[in-house]
């Protein structure tokens, strides 16, 4: 069998050729070429499988559990990645490599989850000096888009003989967007398919933290989803279609959580009244403060589910989809997937857009824009949000980007009109508080501005990043010591281990400001007192208000979608916020496995030792393991 170069239907060029990591025996390098696995993990969910409450069947699943996580962490060195040996082939006659230009396409396309591989693998491969049109400000990326990627660093990753790493996961990712490329699709010749079904157990022993606004989280950036101590479920499926320049997304799962006590409810009322400063009387429930008693969670949900219209580089959508808008892997500081998607019209510039003469200074840029309504709100009840952001490369290795957010209206406040949006979308300066308090309030209003950078004689190693976030100023350069900053590095390889990787990032929202506030300042808002969150949970920085930590990731790669790691978060809480602070320390190993081309593993353990003096006195502890099984149904060919 031979691979191919070849010419897709949509113009996009993409030489299938690889070099893998197994060809090499001896230290030499064999005549032939052996390709990664033939299946890629298209869109997963961490979490979930429902059981009965109760400390016995806990104790027994996490048992279990461990037994299969030990067994999987076995298995990942022992079953071997399929490939097949095939014999590398010339370009074409007369192929000439692509121009410096930006591809783009007529038709529309699906957007990949925040939650798959696709995505770090991305990361990855952009470290390792690739992919320099892609902009990691700006996510999630359509199936189009990252093919439109792939073809700027075709040329470059094939003749480059020395870097199999980088070779693999071009393959990798080039084989789950494939189909997008050979099948084009109009409007009387739709094309859809399932793509994915999945179950999650997760078992929790101890208390986890579930407050993002507060105390904090055990378990972050997972849309969302309830989880208690006991035996928590998630399942689900995934599918799309396509129609030209049309196409629709659905996502949605089956959830359980148990019951929990919850908080007492003098610490209620202190958070409420005292932090927040939200009288609990007219508000007795809210979604942001987890009062007790916490009902059994049984319900379905739709996680993601758009119809979408692509127009001159641009996807126009409604509905709810993923957003990640920031270049960090912890977190996003002012819109990331911590919470659940909101319902919204977006405006999203999926393909870079470059202007004669302005580009030749700021270099190709994108732009997103996205409206619609927050939930769990209840003073005000039912606000709007509004999200701008540009990003612009100047250099193939600089990237940065503004954001602006505003939330503005609700009921009892503020109408969601046209006028009152414009107000809001123009309004840059400070208002007296006579309009604040008005049905003329311009709204609470966030910036965000954040790099990334590959470093000088390292540009296939490490890429230095920096997301931050800011109340009441334009711009976090405007005021850089009332902004919070989440600062990272990455090394996407070690010298000699060309599979393994480091990633170490911090987070401080404790600035000068917010340090004598009590938490109101960062992520609150003197009329939005929930700030941003939705349905209880910040789509931000789940570091919360006045917090500093951090996190490090080291994984070794046993293929592009597949992996082993182990991670470590700290979070302290500041004692001004409320007393005692909260601090908090996880430890996790996680494993992802394929077993044959269509069925995918994960299991992860994460032990958390935590402090929070105004919930619990003394030291408390929680163990999550979690176990998830994915099946990826073949795709088909379109004939």
């Amino acid at each position: 069998m031979t691979n191919q170069a070849y010419e897709s239907p949509r113009g996009v060029f993409l030489p299938a050729t690889t070099e893998g990591r197994d060809e090499l025996v001896g230290g030499e390098r064999l005549d032939s070429d052996v390709s990664i696995l033939q299946s890629e993990f298209r869109s997963t969910i961490a979490n979930g499988d429902g059981a009965p409450n109760g400390k016995k069947p806990t104790e027994v699943c996490l048992r279990s559990s461990f037994s299969f996580l030990a067994a999987l962490l076995f298995a990942a060195f022992l079953i071997p990645t399929e490939a097949q040996v095939t014999t590398q082939q010339p370009f074409p006659p007369g192929y000439q490599p692509p121009a410096a230009t930006i591809t783009t396409s007529s038709e529309g396309s699906a957007y990949v989850p925040m939650d798959s591989w696709i995505y770090p693998a991305l990361d990855r491969l952009h470290s390792l000096g690739y992919l320099d049109n892609s902009f990691l400000g700006i996510r999630p990326w359509t199936r189009l888009s990252i093919a439109h990627m792939l073809e700027q660093s075709a040329d470059r990753i094939d003749t480059d003989d020395n870097d199999d790493e980088a070779r693999e996961i071009y393959l990798a990712v080039l084989h789950e967007v494939q189909p997008d490329i050979d099948n084009a699709t109009e409007l009387n010749h739709p094309n859809g398919e399932l793509e994915s079904v999945y179950t999650n157990l997760r078992g929790i022993t101890g208390t986890p933290l579930r407050d993002s606004f507060h105390l904090g989280q055990s378990i972050v950036n997972d849309y969302g989803r309830p989880y208690e101590g006991g035996i928590n479920n998630y399942s689900g499926f995934s599918a799309r279609a396509e129609a030209g320049r049309f196409t629709l997304y659905f996502r949605g799962e089956y959830q359980y959580a148990p019951s929990a006590t919850g908080y007492s409810p003098a610490l209620a009322t202190y958070l409420s009244e005292t932090v927040d400063q939200i009288p609990i009387v007219s508000n007795p429930f809210q979604d942001t403060i987890p009062a007790g008693p916490i009902a059994t969670a049984n319900h379905a949900r739709i996680l993601e589910a758009n119809l979408s219209y692509h127009l001159l580089g641009h996807e126009i959508s409604f509905g709810k989809s993923d957003h990640w808008m920031g270049p960090a892997q912890g977190a996003s500081m002012l819109w990331g997937n911590n919470a659940e998607d909101i319902y919204h019209f977006e405006i999203d510039r999926v393909e870079p857009l470059r202007i004669p003469l302005l580009s030749r200074v700021t270099g190709p840029f994108r732009y997103d824009f996205f409206v619609g309504s927050l939930k769990g709100h209840t003073d005000p009840n039912d606000p709007w949000v509004h999200v701008e952001k540009i990003s612009f490369k100047p250099t193939k290795n600089l990237e940065f980007g503004f954001d602006r957010m505003v939330m503005w209206g609700g009921k009892g406040h503020e109408p969601i009109t046209l006028h009152t949006f414009l107000k809001s979308f123009f309004s840059i300066q400070n208002v007296p508080v006579s309009e604040k308090f008005s049905r003329a309030d311009p709204g609470a209003r966030f910036g965000s501005f954040d790099f990334d950078y590959r470093l000088p004689y390292l540009r296939n190693w490490v890429t230095l990043y920096t997301d931050s976030f800011a109340h009441d100023d334009v711009s976090p350069i405007d005021a850089p010591r009332r902004a919070a900053v989440h600062p990272g590095i990455y090394l996407a390889r070690f010298p000699g281990m060309e599979h393994l990787d480091l990633r170490l990032e911090g987070a401080n929202t404790d600035t000068v400001s917010s340090s004598y506030n009590n938490g109101v300042f960062l992520y609150w808002e003197t009329v939005q007192k929930q700030g941003p969150t939705n349905k209880g949970f910040l789509l931000g920085d789940p570091i919360g208000r006045q917090g500093k930590g951090g996190q490090g990731w080291l994984t070794y790669h046993l293929s592009p979608n597949e992996e082993i790691q182990f991670s470590y978060r700290n979070m302290k809480i500041d004692g001004n916020f409320f007393p005692g602070g909260t601090t908090q320390n996880d430890f996790q190993g996680a494993v992802r496995k394929r077993i044959g081309k269509d069925i995918e593993v994960r299991g992860s353990v994460q032990y958390e030792g935590w402090k929070a003096p105004i919930y619990k006195t003394g030291p408390q502890s929680d163990t999550t393991v979690t176990a998830q099984i994915t099946w990826f149904p073949p795709e088909k060919t379109q004939q």
